[in-house]
C-alpha cells in the first residue's frame, strides 16, 4: 500500500488584511516506507505572545525529533515502544517535549538578544518568556505496527475512511478562543495521547489529517468539518494525491476567506 504525505500553510485571511505573518507551522518526517512522523503547531498570535510563530515552529521540531529518538531507542523492539507510549503518552513523553519546548526556548530568545523580564526575586523570569512564544501542538506517528497521536490544545487529528471520519483524540473543549499551551506551568498536564494497533497493509484507503484550528472553526458545525474531509477522502480516490496536493493551499485559502479568517494549516496522509 503505497503512501502519500503531503500538506500546507496558509496565512489567514483576517493576518493578511491586518498585515501579521502566518503562526502556523507544520513539519513531516518520513523514515521509511513503514514510519512517518507529522507534526503541527498554531501560534497563539495575540499581542502578549509576539514570538509564537518561532514556538510553533519549535514545537513541530521538537515532537519529531523525540519521536525520531524513541524510535531509534526501541527500533529492533516494537512492541515495547507501543506499550511505552500506551503508558507514558502523556505524561513522560509529554513532559520531555514540555522540557524540550521550553529549553529551546529559552535559547532562542537568549540567542536573538531579547530582554528577559526579571520575577520578584530579581531572577529571569523564564514564565514571562515562555509566554512570548505560547503555541498548540499535534503530533502523529504512522508505523506499521501502530499509531501514536499527541494533542497539547486545539486543532483536529482525524481518520478517515469507508466508514467515514472519526478524531484520532478527543480534545477538551474551552469556551471561547483560549486553548491550552506549551507555554503554561506543567503544561503536559493538559497533554492528550492515543495509542492503537494498525493492520499495517489496510484493505481500503485511508486518510489521516492534522489541522489547526482555523479549518475547524471556519465551518458552522463538526458535521460540516467532517464533510471537508470525507470530500478530500473521494477527492484523492477520484483524482489522486497529486491533483489534491496541487490544489489543497488554494482551497485552505478559500476556507479561511470564507469562514473564520484564521490561519489554516492541514498536513494529510494517505495510505492508498
Amino acid at each position: 500500500m503505497a503512501r502519500s504525505v503531503f500538506g500546507e500553510s496558509v496565512r489567514g485571511a483576517s493576518h493578511i488584511r491586518g498585515g501579521r505573518e502566518c503562526q502556523d507551522s507544520m513539519k513531516k518526517v518520513e523514515r521509511d516506507e513503514n514510519t512517518v512522523i507529522l507534526a503541527v503547531a498554531d501560534g497563539h498570535g495575540s499581542e502578549a505572545c509576539p514570538y509564537s510563530r518561532t514556538g510553533a515552529d519549535i514545537a513541530v521540531n521538537v515532537f519529531c525529533r523525540i519521536m525520531e529518538d524513541y524510535l531509534d531507542t526501541y527500533a529492533e523492539r516494537q512492541e515495547m515502544l507501543l506499550t511505552f507510549f500506551k503508558r507514558e503518552g502523556d505524561t513522560k513523553v509529554a513532559q520531555a517535549v514540555e522540557a524540550e519546548w521550553k529549553r529551546r526556548v529559552l535559547k532562542a530568545h537568549a540567542n536573538n538578544k531579547r530582554e528577559f523580564a526579571l520575577d520578584a526575586g530579581g531572577n529571569r523570569d523564564r514564565e514571562a518568556v515562555y509566554r512570548l512564544y505560547g503555541s498548540t501542538l499535534l503530533g502523529l506517528v504512522l508505523t506499521e505496527e501502530f499509531l501514536f497521536a499527541f494533542q497539547l490544545g486545539d486543532g483536529d487529528i482525524v481518520e478517515v475512511s469507508r466508514k467515514g471520519v472519526q478524531h484520532v483524540i478527543e480534545a477538551d473543549k474551552i469556551l471561547g478562543t483560549e486553548t491550552h499551551s506549551l507555554s503554561r506551568p506543567e503544561a503536559w498536564r493538559r497533554a492528550l495521547s492515543c495509542t492503537a494497533r494498525r493492520d499495517g497493509k489496510p484493505r481500503h484507503p485511508l486518510l489521516y489529517m492534522l489541522s489547526t484550528d482555523g479549518m475547524a472553526n471556519s465551518y458552522k458545525n463538526g458535521e460540516e468539518f467532517y464533510k471537508t474531509c470525507r470530500d478530500y477522502y473521494a477527492l484523492l480516490q477520484k483524482h489522486g494525491v497529486k491533483a489534491v496536493a496541487e490544489s489543497l493551499k488554494g482551497w485552505l485559502a478559500e476556507t479561511s476567506e470564507l469562514g473564520c479568517g484564521d490561519d489554516v494549516t492541514a498536513l494529510c496522509a494517505y495510505l492508498d
